[in-house]
């Protein structure tokens, strides 16, 4: 399995962050529980999460305030280390154990992909910046849909999804993925 997904997931991102300024740390997100630094944190210390998972490490919550400091450059090594892990010989076939339970790493790559993608898709609507995120790999996404569990949904910072949304007619494919996945469009 191609590590593309990933690749293309951590580039729109970035590609975000970069237009990140000091005086937006503070700005509200879709997430209604974070601000742009705490997402910012998020963003950043799931990569270093996504790493340690599919190496067999500990995996826990990282506290660390990348928002504080170069967190482009942060998330530059975050990411490559996730791409490395991800990239190893059968890491998508390896059962990993993992706070929230065993999966195959397969599942866990495609978990780190829309997490990577939907939270760059928080910033650009926080930032006011477009939201019209790589069209081809929003569309692949989506197919998240079938195999995302109602429980996996609730209230904002009780669930990791909100309920689903309706998209606007003419959505594009990140602003739909962005709505199934309890984003208000």
């Amino acid at each position: 399995m191609s590590v593309e997904p990933l690749q293309q997931a951590i580039q729109s991102t970035r590609a975000v962050l970069g237009n990140v300024d000091p005086g937006d740390l503070s700005r509200a997100t879709p997430c209604a529980s974070w601000k742009v630094s705490d997402l910012i944190n998020h963003i950043v210390g799931a990569q270093h999460f996504f790493t340690n998972g599919v190496n067999g490490e500990e995996v826990k919550p990282d506290q660390t305030p990348y928002a504080a400091g170069d967190f482009v450059a942060e998330f530059d090594s975050g990411s490559a280390d996730a791409v490395a892990a991800f990239s190893q010989d059968g890491a998508m076939e390896r059962m990993l154990h993992l706070p929230f339970g065993d999966m195959p790493g397969a599942v866990f790559f495609g978990l780190a992909c829309t997490d990577t993608f939907i939270h760059g898709w928080d910033l650009a609507k926080a930032l006011g910046q477009p939201t019209d995120l790589e069209p081809g790999l929003a569309a692949a996404l989506a197919q998240v849909k079938p195999v995302l569990p109602d429980a996996f949904r609730g209230p904002d910072g009780v669930a990791p999804f909100g309920p689903e949304q309706t998209a606007p007619e003419g959505a594009s494919n990140a602003d739909r993925l962005a709505a199934f996945l309890g984003r208000t469009v």
